[in-house]
């Protein structure tokens, strides 16, 4: 559990969504659109990702929780940037202590979870992931449970269903879920989802203690917009990438 805590090498905020978008590129997801969502899941702020790509079975949900592991593959001469390597386990606990991920395929749905909370409560001494396909695990769906946001199975085949809505171009895809998501010295979530409610932006002292170089309270003019707003920035970064609709940022509540 140590190195989930540690082992962040995201050093930025922005890091493991931009590795998201990256993913869901990907020839082996090859996803047509992304969605980037803050809300609120029983009075807890959380935030969403969303992608209509292909979708993961159990074999690759088991890899993208597990240490150490990587799938990925040429397709089509296209070379894949790294699907779900050890970049999502510690850029997802970068954001916050606790990720659950929903994944449609057009074989089967699975849930997984990736919590540092429920490994504290159970005492473990290792990482667990518990991941259930429909019911065929009842241990660790009870755990999953019993520690996430989501206490019946109909909330989590709700979080399911969430993953083919009406605008969506595909019916397959993934959905992870982020909460106990971290906060500044003063108690303040490390976003800011106030100011601007189609965009996620980093509220000027967290962008103070990562650069150590703008002890003013106030964002300056000269500073990049893209330094601290999610939407600039991946629309500056993927440009030449990604179509209108492809990244969606919303606000909602459930």
């Amino acid at each position: 559990m140590s190195y989930i805590r540690c082992g962040c090498h995201q050093t930025t905020c922005y890091d493991f969504p931009s590795m998201l978008i990256d993913n869901a590129y990907d020839p082996d997801v090859s996803a047509k659109q992304f969605w980037i969502d803050k809300t609120v899941v029983k009075d807890q702020d959380c935030l969403t990702f969303m992608d209509n790509g292909y979708g993961l079975d159990l074999r690759t949900m088991h890899k993208m929780l597990s240490f150490g592991f990587s799938d990925k593959t040429t397709v089509k001469g296209v070379q894949p940037i790294g699907i779900y390597g050890n970049g999502f386990k510690s850029g997802s606990m970068r954001l916050g202590k606790d990720a659950i991920v929903f994944s449609k395929s057009k074989s089967t749905s699975c849930v997984g979870m990736l919590s540092q909370t429920y490994l504290e409560k159970i005492g473990a001494e290792q990482i667990i992931v518990p991941i259930v396909l429909r019911e065929e695990d009842k241990a660790s769906l009870q755990d999953i449970l019993r520690y996430s946001p989501f206490t019946t199975q109909e909330e989590l085949l709700t979080q399911l269903d969430v993953i083919s809505p009406p605008w969506s171009t595909g019916k397959t895809g993934t959905r992870i879920i982020i909460w106990n998501l971290r906060r500044t010295s003063t108690g303040a979530l490390e976003f800011d989802f106030e100011k601007d409610r189609y965009d996620i932006q980093i509220p000027s002292e967290v962008y103070d203690e990562m650069t150590d170089t703008f002890p003013q309270p106030q964002l300056s003019s000269h500073i990049p917009k893209s330094t601290y707003s999610l939407r600039v920035r991946s629309n500056s970064v993927y440009v030449l990438k990604i179509v209108y609709d492809f990244l969606c940022l919303t606000q909602t509540s459930c």
